[in-house]
């Protein structure tokens, strides 16, 4: 079959866009990188992938029927992943994740300058990526083979509205935490503590570009506020800004410190 341009078949890789989402196990399979073991067609003439996660110990029980080891999914369900990144590839594969709630007023600062930057021309393995409130999804992707993962994010640190910010947060803290992120809602530390506990693969290195929000919501207001404020509106730009330099200080080998 052909995918995005891509042949696929037995044994190539590929990663899961489950399109409803309806259960569980389709939001802990969204963003995992899973391998084709079989392309089948059904009496009806549609096809069904099965695939196996590359990181499910027990992989080698689906050929053998076991339940919970072999999924299936439609071809608009995935997307070509590739080979394995080597080691020095790896550290040139950068994540850029915006995270926030766009109905929640500022905290939608992170989408946005995703959306900005999709408009722009970014080195070769660099992903930009819109996770919103996803934050099952940003997990796993942390696990997929990642140099380092630019999460941009409101943060507020009692600064003036519209200041950014980079931090880069002590990974090894987040051992003690338990709990995956709720399904609807995105909560960086719990997606940080989530990606530490599942699947063999190291974590890349994480950076927070942060902007300090002017109206900040708890989310159980009786109104939704979309729009970023005016201060932290302009700071878009000069975030996109920030994390261009930020991409091209990481492929240089330059040492990127906390601002």
């Amino acid at each position: 079959m052909t995918i995005d341009g891509v042949r696929l078949g037995r044994g190539d890789r590929v990663r899961l866009r489950p399109l409803h989402r309806a259960d569980v196990f389709d939001l802990a399979l969204a963003g995992r990188t899973a391998e084709i073991v079989a392309v089948e067609e059904d009496f009806e003439g549609r096809v069904h992938v099965a695939v196996v996660l590359e990181d499910d110990p027990g992989r080698d029980l689906g050929a053998s029927g076991r339940i919970g080891h072999r999924f299936f999914f439609s071809p608009e369900e995935l997307e070509p992943a590739g080979p394995p990144a080597e080691p020095d590839t790896a550290r040139t594969r950068i994540l850029v994740a915006g995270i926030g709630n766009v109905f929640l007023a500022d905290d939608g600062f992170g989408p946005e300058v995703a959306t900005a930057l999709r408009g722009r021309t970014l080195p070769d393995g660099v992903h930009v990526e819109d996770f919103g409130i996803r934050g099952m999804d940003l997990a796993y992707r942390l696990l997929d083979g990642y140099g380092t993962a630019l999460l941009v994010d409101a943060a507020p640190h009692g600064r003036p509205p519209g200041t950014l910010s980079v931090i880069e947060p002590d990974l090894d803290a987040f051992d003690a935490l338990r709990g995956a992120p709720e399904a609807h809602a995105m909560d960086p530390v719990k997606v940080l503590a989530l990606a530490r506990q599942v699947g063999d693969a190291p974590l890349p290195r994480v950076l927070v570009v942060g902007c300090e929000p002017l109206v900040r919501m708890r989310g159980d207001e009786p109104d939704v506020a979309v729009g970023l404020s005016e201060p932290v509106r302009r700071a878009v730009d000069e975030a996109v800004t920030l994390v261009e330099s930020l991409v091209a200080e990481l492929l240089a080998g330059e040492e990127v410190n906390s601002r």
